[in-house]
């Protein structure tokens, strides 16, 4: 992939993700002041699609941010070839993807 390519869809998802960040500061400040147990919080969002979506949608920009991340320091660091730290991103995106999505999942599915 090319590096400008990689510039703008790492800055997209950085600016996409600065709003969820703020968000999800926000919520987990409202929950610890209102001394909400995980059960409260997971009573609350359980069956929810709206915070389905909201968190799919932060995974998936976690993702893609975070495994262009690794790209570049591994670039750095290790002096790789193209075709391996493609290789190396495509990989670490996915897992992050699968991961963050398990987790949605548990959290949202009831």
């Amino acid at each position: 992939m090319s590096a400008v390519r990689l510039y703008v869809w790492q800055r997209l998802t950085a600016l996409l993700m600065v709003p969820l960040i703020i968000v999800h500061l926000i919520i987990i400040i409202y929950a610890t002041n209102r001394g909400l147990s995980a059960a409260d919080i997971l009573g609350r969002t359980q069956g929810s699609i709206a915070w389905g979506l909201y968190y799919t949608l932060f995974v998936a920009a976690a993702a893609i941010h975070g495994a262009i991340g690794v790209r570049g320091v591994a670039r750095e660091w290790l002096g790789w070839r193209e075709t391996a730290l493609d290789r190396l991103m495509w990989i670490f995106g996915v897992i992050l993807l699968v991961l963050g999505l398990r987790a949605v999942f548990a959290v949202v599915v009831p």
